[in-house]
């Protein structure tokens, strides 16, 4: 697959790169490259991150952060089955538990939330860190969800972190899922205050919890692009040929006013 020129792979973690040290330096660059492309790619053309972390599967199937590449970018295509077997050779490389969440999600989208539970109470969890820690429990909840026990769900996001006024890189999409198990359950002004929270958390917009407090709040957006041309269109309609129609837009045809 074709890379761009300004792509030289030293943009690659340098944990990463300590790994590719291992290949022959020709190699270690090709792959560097096409990790670069996948990590580019992957939020915008999931498909694309695919091809290319496949290209780097192939070129070296033994470096652990290849192996996880790959399975982020096939769980970015909803390939679940892959990525969970990408992540579990990943995992047996490095020895690592930070990948377990992810893992756990995998189960979910296979269809096997309890599978996902199971992950959640594991030993494993105690080793992660406190982000994935939280993701763990994003991903409980979601199993909780998909079983049916919403109840069950909510209880499980109710943390310390969710409490905490700390804003932390997990916090928006905590209050968030927090929001949206409260809706499942027709809490409508918790929800709220819950999605307002996640508003005012979410600094990058990784969620659309402006939308859905929009949504709550019976706020309609209109497309202002499609509102323009409209507007465009009716004066166009009222003008005379030089554009500058004046009073002419109030003595359009009736037909004109029958399209409104």
């Amino acid at each position: 697959m074709p890379i761009p020129e300004d792509v030289t792979g030293d943009e690659i973690d340098k944990d990463v790169k300590q790994e590719l040290q291992s290949l022959p330096k020709t190699l270690a660059e090709d792959v560097a490259r096409n990790l670069v492309m996948v990590a580019r790619l992957i939020d915008e053309d999931p498909e694309g991150a695919y091809g290319y972390s496949r290209v780097a599967l192939r070129l070296a199937s033994r470096v652990a952060a290849v192996r996880e590449a790959a399975g982020f970018a096939a769980y970015a295509n909803q390939k679940y089955s892959e990525a969970l077997a990408e992540f579990r050779a990943a995992r047996r490389m490095t020895g690592t538990v930070e990948l377990w969440p992810v893992m756990a999600d995998c189960e979910r989208g296979l269809g096997r939330p309890e599978k996902a539970l199971d992950m959640a109470g594991a030993p494993e969890v105690h080793k992660l860190d406190k982000a994935g820690q939280v993701e763990m429990r994003l991903v409980a909840a979601g199993a909780r969800r998909d079983m049916g026990q919403l109840d069950a769900a909510i209880v499980t996001l109710q943390s310390p972190e969710l409490a905490s006024n700390s804003i932390q890189p997990w916090t928006a999409r905590l209050r968030y899922a927090y929001a949206d198990a409260l809706l499942a359950v027709d809490r409508r002004d918790e929800a709220r205050e819950w999605f307002a929270k996640a508003v005012e958390a979410d600094r990058d917009g990784s969620t659309d919890a402006s939308d859905r407090l929009a949504e709550l709040d019976g706020v309609e957006f209109v497309d202002a692009l499609d509102e323009h041309e409209d507007e465009g269109e009716h004066e166009g309609e009222g003008e005379g040929e030089n554009g500058t129609g004046g009073e002419s837009a109030d003595a359009a045809p009736q037909e004109d006013g029958d399209k409104d």
